[in-house]
């Protein structure tokens, strides 16, 4: 029971699932473990979630989108090349690759070789290659290995934006194998509401998004600190609080140190790629037309969780004078014209955060060693714009100390909370909130 319990949670990692849908698995789980309090403090939340949403369903998708795959392309690859088509349910890019290789060997090209005019073989080179086919059908070969590979490489790209997507919103968790998620109930219990938390969406206010460590998080992490058998080091992947990283050797404090720090190259990489092909405003950071708002702050977030993430490992290590030589600044995601409206009705303005982020090399342009960033730096920038360099994250890990009130999951049509789920599908159908034209619906 509690195996099939464990592979359930463990599933909901790299999805977007409700927390409270989580509620009565974990306390299936925990069943003997919980006291009495803890157990009607968790009924309790149950019951709030079923009566803020009496239709026990949501109009919201529970997963992250998943780039579309190449059935389509392979279907027409197997009428032409004669390798063994890859298994249509075990597809990844390890098998498509592989396919490619001896798909392409057929005739006589190379992977990434591609270019019609230049890679082509002509007559006489096919002759030499044993290649018993017209030019008609050599060339329509090669066309279609050109598609699978600019499709393969699409698919790579949209994968490692899910990938950081994840990160973005949960750090390491859906990269968690089963194994260190299951080691131990309370463990898997935290790490999956906590996990589930993180992946709400966000909404559209000017108030601050609701913190993911809540009342049942701080329950079920009380949990883990009574116990003897808590696996701190999966917790360490999604919840990197210098409480828990104390509980990890050495050795394990650095190896998290290294991902973290594999991850910020990743993502700086990309954000180059992405703030070199547009016109961000960095001083407003307020989204203009052409700006690729989604892309740009999927990365912001996965670079910022990375980063707080590595930095933790740092202070833990007491290694932390690294941040003299080196400390890449945080990245700020770009906002929408309307919330800035909002705002600035409100009587507010820019976000202090913004002036720091104007004046201090590019993150991007601080790994690759093109431009220098360090602690003094970071703390000028900051006190100038009267933050606390500190408190506010830039040259320390933020604090984890807070514990928000519990809330069941919001239904939102485009970040607008919606009271009801039906209603909220008739309004997503219809294009509210949407800042297009309403569409005619069936209802």
């Amino acid at each position: 029971m509690n195996a099939d319990l464990l592979q359930a949670l463990h599933a909901t990692l790299d999805r977007r699932v409700r927390p409270e849908d989580l509620l009565q698995p974990i306390e299936q789980l925990l069943a003997g473990r919980l006291t009495e309090p803890d157990r009607r403090r968790l009924l309790q939340a149950r019951t709030q979630s079923r009566w803020a949403n009496p239709f026990g369903w949501s109009s919201m998708t529970d997963d992250f989108r998943r780039p579309e795959g190449m059935a389509r392309q392979l279907s027409v690859a197997g009428t032409l090349f004669g390798a063994p088509l890859p298994d249509p349910h075990t597809v990844n890019d390890a098998y498509i690759g592989q396919y490619l290789e001896q798909a392409e060997a057929e005739i006589g090209k190379r992977v990434g070789k591609s270019d019609f005019l230049r890679d082509r073989l002509n007559r006489e080179a096919r002759q030499q290659a044993g290649l018993d086919l017209s030019k008609r059908q050599y060339n329509k070969r090669f066309r279609l290995a050109a598609r699978l590979e600019r499709k393969r490489a699409k698919i790579q790209r949209e994968l490692e934006k899910r990938t950081l997507t994840l990160i973005s919103k949960s750090r390491l968790a859906s990269e968690l194998p089963f194994e260190d998620f299951a080691r131990d109930a309370r463990t898997a219990a935290f790490i999956a509401y906590y996990t589930a938390r993180c992946h709400v969406r966000s909404e559209f206010t000017i108030a601050g998004q609701a913190r993911p460590y809540d009342e049942v998080a701080d329950l079920l992490f009380q949990q883990c600190r009574q116990s003897a058998t808590t696996h701190w080091w999966a917790i360490a992947q999604v919840y990197p609080d210098a409480e828990v990283l104390r509980h990890l050797s050495a050795a394990q404090q650095g190896e998290l140190l290294g991902r973290f720090y594999a991850v910020l190259e990743r993502t700086a990489r990309l954000m180059g790629e992405v703030w070199a092909v547009s016109d961000i405003h960095r001083q407003t950071m307020v989204v203009r037309r052409g700006n690729d708002s989604t892309t740009w702050n999927l990365l912001a977030g996965a670079w910022n969780k990375a980063r707080d993430g590595w930095m933790a490992a740092l202070y833990v290590l007491d290694a932390d004078e690294i941040l003299d030589a080196v400390c890449p600044g945080k990245a700020l995601r770009l906002m929408a014209g309307d919330v800035a409206g909002w705002h600035r009705s409100a009587g507010g303005g820019l976000d202090p955060n913004t002036a720091v982020w104007s004046r201090v090399p590019l993150p991007w342009e601080v790994l690759r060693g093109d431009a220098v960033c360090t602690r003094a730096v970071v703390t000028d920038a900051c006190r100038e714009a009267g933050l606390d360099p500190e408190a506010s994250g830039w040259v320390a890990p933020r604090s984890r100390a807070k514990v928000a009130p519990f809330r069941p999951t919001p239904e939102l049509v485009h970040g607008v909370s919606v009271g009801s789920p039906a209603l909220a599908k008739l309004l997503r159908d219809a294009g509210v909130f949407s800042g297009r034209p309403l569409r005619q619906t069936a209802h």
